[in-house]
């Protein structure tokens, strides 16, 4: 199976073929889009041929030009957790939890240095509402079906995370490749039990590659190796 990635070195946008045409994994932030597009457009894929877009939780990075994005291509629907909607009509991210530690307390500074540590981006719009399938336990099956794919629930990270396990991969929006993360654990934690055992539910896949929304994809053995680490995460709440 043939994966795009059309997003950039910050944000990961993950593009895989399904029967119907193609899932896109992911948004990327506010004003993205049209680089997305072009990156598609060189692998000789459009944006009507996008079916869905798989989103792992409701961020500003991985939700930033939904709003955009439907407002142009009536072709796509958005599949999501049953939890994430509040967040999409507010705009805004959560900030249950905290850092997971001194270095990403640092970027996360970094971040309201240059004006976006309030993490808006463009609520959804109620009149796209129904290109919204939430899943819950009544229709994951037949959602599964249409993205040829199984949904685990893997809240911790944020309460609405999901991820998608395809073949022998899974595209997870709650793991980290890339500074300021260290041994795969994300820069935000709202709860770290609940995030620990998500990591159980990983592991218990057995697929081969992890590929995350921040940073390159690696070995899933590597969540089995720092697994322990997430008890020993010290959270920073930003003030």
């Amino acid at each position: 199976m043939e994966i795009y990635n059309v997003g950039n070195r910050v944000m990961n946008t993950y593009i895989y073929p399904i029967a119907t045409g193609y899932v896109m994994i992911d948004t990327g932030y506010e004003h993205s889009l049209r680089n997305v597009e072009k990156k598609l457009n060189k692998q000789g894929i459009t944006l009507f041929e996008i079916k869905y877009v798989f989103l792992t939780h409701a961020h500003d990075d991985h939700a930033g030009f939904l709003n955009e994005l439907l407002s142009k291509y009536s072709n796509i629907r958005v599949i999501l957790s049953d939890k994430a909607m509040p967040t999409l009509l507010k705009g805004q991210n959560s900030f249950i939890g905290g850092c997971s530690g001194l270095s990403a307390l640092i970027f996360c500074k970094f971040i309201e240095l240059l004006g976006k540590g309030k993490h808006l981006f463009p609520a959804i719009e109620k009149q796209y509402m129904d290109r919204f399938i939430e899943v819950s336990s009544q229709n994951l099956a037949s959602v599964e079906t249409l993205l040829q794919g199984k949904i685990l629930f893997t809240p911790g990270h944020t309460s609405d995370s999901i991820s998608l396990k395809i073949g022998n991969i899974i595209f997870c929006g709650a793991v980290m490749n890339d500074m300021p993360s260290f041994k795969r654990i994300t820069i935000w934690i709202e709860d770290k039990n609940v995030f620990q055992n998500s990591w159980n539910i990983l592991i218990a896949q057995k697929v081969d590659f992890i590929y995350p929304a921040h940073g390159k994809p690696f070995h899933s053995n590597d969540l089995k190796k720092y697994k322990n680490y997430i008890c020993k995460v010290r959270l920073y709440e930003l003030i």
